[in-house]
C-alpha cells in the first residue's frame, strides 16, 4: 500500500519518495519490517498463548529432554505469518499476479495449519485436523496457483533464442538492450512467450516447456498435467517442512535458508540483465517477489529469537504447513521447481525416512511376522537423537548440509 502513496508523492516531487522505485530498497524495507514485526510483537503473542494456556503437548517418545518442552506455546506460526503479510502487504504492489497469488497460497495454507493446531489444543484432539482434510486444502491451493500461473495473461517469460528462429503463435520479439553493437545481439535474440516454460537444472540449453504437444497456449492441453504437478509439489514440500518441524529451530532456520537462495533466484530471474548474462529465463514482473521472499526470511529468522534452543514457542501446523507451501508456490512461480529436490534437501530426506520407515515396517512385518526398522525412529533427526546426539547439534549440522545445498541451487545458474 505504501508503495502507491509514495508513487503519489513522488508525482508531487515530494524529497526522497522515489525510492520506493527500486526493488532493493522496498526489499530491504520489507526485510526489517518482518524483523520487526516477529521479534518485538513476537514476545507479546507468546505471552497471550501462554496465558490462553496454548502449550504444546508431548508425547513420550523416550527422547532426552522431551518433557521438557510439555506446556511450550504452541502455534507460534502467527507469528510468521503476521511477520509475513504485514510486509507484504507495505511494501509490494498488491495488483502483482504473482504478490497476488503467494498472498493467498499463504493466507490459505496458514488456515489449514491454524485449523490443525485448534483442534489439537482446543478440542484435545492429539490428531488433529485428519490427514484427508489436509490433502484436501492442499489440493485447493495446487488448483488455484496452478490455473493462475497457466492461464493469467501476465505470467510470461521472456527467453533468448537464435535470431533465425520462427516465432509460435503465442510469442512476441522484444528487445531489452540498446546496445546492439555486442556481437551476440546478432546472433540471438529476445521473445516474449505465454508459454509454461521451466528450468532443468545442470543441462545445457536447460528449458522444458509443460506444454510439449505444441499449439497455441489458449488450446494447449498442457494444465491437464500442469495442475497436478503443482498439486504433488504443494502437498510433497509442505508436508516435508511440517515432518522437519519436530527440533527447536529446525524448520525456521532450514526455511530461512532457502528462502535467501530462493531470493537470489527471484532477483536474477526478474532482471534483464542479471538474466541475460547467465542465460536464464527474464520473467517480467516477478521482482515483487523479491519484496515477499525478503519478508519471507525476516519472519524465518525473527521468529528464531524465540524458536532456537530452547524454544519459547513452537511454530505448530500454522506455520510449517504455511512455510513449506510458500516455498513451493514461490520456486514454481520462479520457474526453478525442478530444483527443489536439492534446495529442500533437507525437506525431502526427511520425507523420505519417514516413507521408508513405514514401507520397510509394513515390509517385513507381512514377510517375517515382525515389522523392522531402517532407523532407529523417524523422521530423521529423531533417529539421531536416540543415538544420543544433542538437539542443539542436529539442528546446526542439518542447517550446514541446507546452506551447502542452497550454495549448490545457486551454482546451477551458471553450472550446466
Amino acid at each position: 500500500m505504501l508503495y502507491y502513496l509514495f508513487e503519489y508523492l513522488d508525482e508531487l516531487d515530494f524529497p526522497g519518495a522515489g525510492l520506493f522505485d527500486y526493488i532493493s530498497f522496498r526489499a530491504g524495507m520489507a526485510l526489517i519490517f518482518s524483523l520487526i514485526v516477529s521479534i518485538v510483537f513476537g514476545s507479546r503473542i507468546i505471552n497471550y498463548l501462554r496465558k490462553l494456556q496454548i502449550g504444546e503437548t508431548v508425547r513420550d517418545l523416550g527422547l532426552k529432554g522431551q518433557k521438557e518442552k510439555e506446556g511450550t506455546p504452541t502455534m507460534g506460526g502467527v507469528i510468521i505469518l503476521s511477520a509475513i503479510l504485514i510486509p507484504t502487504i507495505l511494501f509490494a504492489k498488491l495488483d502483482n499476479v504473482y504478490v497476488i497469488t503467494m498472498l493467498i497460497s499463504t493466507v490459505w495454507l496458514g488456515l489449514i495449519g491454524f485449523l490443525d493446531d485448534y483442534i489439537k489444543v482446543f478440542k484435545k484432539n492429539k490428531e488433529g485436523l485428519k490427514g484427508k482434510f489436509k490433502v484436501i486444502g492442499q489440493i485447493g491451493v495446487g488448483v488455484i496457483v496452478g490455473s493462475i500461473l497457466y492461464f493469467h495473461p501476465d505470467v510470461q517469460v521472456h527467453k533468448k533464442v537464435p535470431k533465425d528462429y520462427v516465432l509460435q503463435t503465442n510469442e512476441m520479439e522484444v528487445s531489452h538492450f540498446h546496445d546492439t553493437s555486442l556481437e551476440e545481439n546478432k546472433t540471438f535474440k529476445w521473445i516474449r512467450t505465454k508459454d509454461m516454460t521451466t528450468t532443468i537444472p545442470f543441462v545445457k540449453n536447460n528449458e522444458f516447456n509443460y506444454n510439449w504437444l505444441g499449439g497455441d497456449h489458449s488450446t494447449n492441453w498442457g494444465w491437464l498435467w500442469f495442475i497436478p504437478i503443482v498439486i504433488f509439489i504443494v502437498i510433497a514440500v509442505s508436508n516435508g517442512a511440517n515432518m522437519t518441524d519436530g527440533l527447536d529451530g529446525l524448520a525456521t532456520g532450514s526455511s530461512a535458508i532457502i528462502g535467501i537462495a530462493l531470493a537470489v533466484f527471484a532477483y536474477v530471474s526478474s532482471n534483464a540483465r542479471f538474466a541475460d548474462y547467465l542465460n536464464v529465463m527474464y520473467i517480467p514482473m516477478a521482482e515483487e517477489m523479491v519484496i515477499f521472499i525478503a519478508a519471507f526470511v525476516g519472519a524465518c529468522i525473527g521468529f528464531l529469537w524465540y524458536n532456537a534452543y530452547p524454544a519459547q514457542v513452537f511454530m505448530g501446523d500454522t506455520g510449517s504447513l504455511a512455510l513449506g507451501g510458500m516455498i513451493a508456490v514461490f520456486a514454481i512461480s520462479i520457474r526453478k521447481e525442478l530444483l527443489i529436490p536439492v534446495l529442500c534437501g533437507i525437506f525431502l530426506i526427511e520425507n523420505l525416512s519417514v516413507m521408508l520407515q513405514v514401507g520397510y515396517f509394513k515390509y517385513t512385518k507381512k514377510k517375517f511376522g515382525d515389522g523392522r526398522r531402517i532407523f532407529k525412529m523417524a523422521p530423521l533427526h529423531h533417529h539421531y537423537q536416540k543415538l544420543g546426539m544433542h538437539e542443539a547439534k542436529i539442528v546446526a549440522r542439518f542447517w550446514i548440509v541446507g546452506i551447502l545445498l542452497a550454495v549448490i541451487s545457486i551454482v546451477t545458474l551458471k553450472l550446466r
